[in-house]
C-alpha cells in the first residue's frame, strides 16, 4: 500500500510539473517540461549521491579510520543481504544521518560526527539499520527524485508568472493562482512521500536488528539535540532535509509541510513493535 500510495504521489508531482510546462509555454511548454524533467532525473540517477556528499563535506572511511562504525555497516549489510555500502562521515556537529545511491549497488551511508559523540554503538546500529532500509527499499532514488522535480516545480512556477502563455485556457488569474499554489502543492506531496518511507524504513531497521528500542533510543537523543545544533549546510540546501533521518532544520513549518513524521509518533511505533517482540529475536541476538 505504501509503495502504491508513493508511486501515486510521484504520478500527482509530475503532473504538476507539466501543468506549470503548460503555464509557460503551452503545448510547448508541457513538452520543454517532460524533457527537462528526463534530463533532471538521468542526472539525478547518476550524479546525486556525488553531489549530496559533496554538499555535506562527507569523507569516505573504511575499517581501518573508523572500525566501529564500517563493522556495524558491515554486519546489517550482510544481515539484510544486501552489497556492502560505501561509508562516509560528515564533519558536521548536529547528530544525524542519511543514506543515497541510485541502487543497493551503488550506496552510501552517510553519518555525521556529532551523531558518532552522541549516541551508544547500539544506537548507532539502530541508526545504520534505518538508513540500510532505506537501501533495500530503494528509497535514496525516490527521494532524490522527488527533490529535483519539488524543485524544478519551483522553477517553472517563477517562470509561469514572468513569462506564462496568456493564451491558456486559465488566463492571467490561472497562472497567478499556479503559480502560487504549484509549489506549496509539490511541498505537500513530497512531504508526503518522505513521512511514508521514514515510517517504512523505521520499521525495517528495527526488524534488521530485532531490537526497535536501538532505534527508538538513537531517535529521541537525535531529535533532543537536533533542534538545539545548527545544521548550515542543511539550512543553505533544505530540498535535502528529508534525506536524513531526523528534520535538520530548524523554524520551518510544521504539520503538513514538515518533511518527517513526528518523532513522538515513531517513538511510539517503535516501542510497540519492542512489546510485541520475544526478548530475544531479531538478527543480532
Amino acid at each position: 500500500m505504501n509503495t502504491f500510495k508513493t508511486g501515486l504521489l510521484m504520478s500527482l508531482m509530475t503532473g504538476l510539473f507539466l501543468a506549470a510546462g503548460a503555464l509557460v509555454g503551452g503545448t510547448d511548454g508541457m513538452m520543454f517540461a517532460f524533457v527537462l524533467a528526463l534530463g533532471l532525473n538521468l542526472f539525478a540517477y547518476w550524479n546525486s549521491d556525488k553531489v549530496l556528499l559533496r554538499m555535506y563535506g562527507a569523507r569516505q572511511v573504511d575499517a581501518a579510520s573508523a572500525p566501529d562504525l564500517y563493522h556495524i555497516v558491515e554486519r546489517l549489510a550482510a544481515n539484510a543481504h544486501l552489497p556492502m555500502p560505501k561509508v562516509f562521515i560528515s564533519e558536521n556537529p548536529q547528530p544525524n544521518a542519511f543514506a543515497t545511491g541510485r541502487n543497493p549497488g551503488h550506496a552510501a551511508v552517510c553519518v555525521t560526527s556529532g551523531l558518532l559523540a552522541k549516541v551508544t554503538n547500539e544506537e548507532l546500529a539502530g541508526v545504520i539499520a534505518h538508513e540500510l532500509g532505506h537501501v533495500r527499499n530503494h528509497d535514496t532514488l525516490t527521494m532524490t527524485i522527488t527533490a529535483v522535480i519539488a524543485g524544478a516545480i519551483g522553477m517553472l512556477a517563477n517562470m509561469a508568472f514572468f513569462m506564462g502563455d496568456r493564451r491558456n485556457p486559465l488566463g492571467l488569474v490561472g497562472i497567478l493562482l499556479v503559480t502560487m499554489l504549484a509549489p506549496f502543492a509539490a511541498m505537500l506531496v513530497q512531504a508526503a512521500i518522505s513521512r511514508s518511507r521514514e515510517f517504512e524504513a523505521d520499521r525495517a531497521g528495527a526488524e534488521l536488528t530485532g531490537r526497535p528500542l536501538w532505534l527508538a533510543n538513537a531517535l529521541a537523543a537525535i531529535d533532543a539535540s537536533a533542534q538545539r545544533t545548527l545544521n548550515p549546510e542543511a539550512d543553505a540546501n533544505p530540498a535535502t532535509a528529508h534525506m536524513f533521518i531526523v528534520n535538520p532544520l530548524h523554524g520551518g513549518m510544521s504539520g503538513l509541510f514538515a518533511s518527517h513524521p513526528s518523532t513522538e509518533e515513531r517513538i511510539a511505533r517503535l516501542r510497540a513493535m519492542a512489546g510485541a517482540a520475544a526478548p530475544s529475536s531479531g538478527p543480532w541476538a
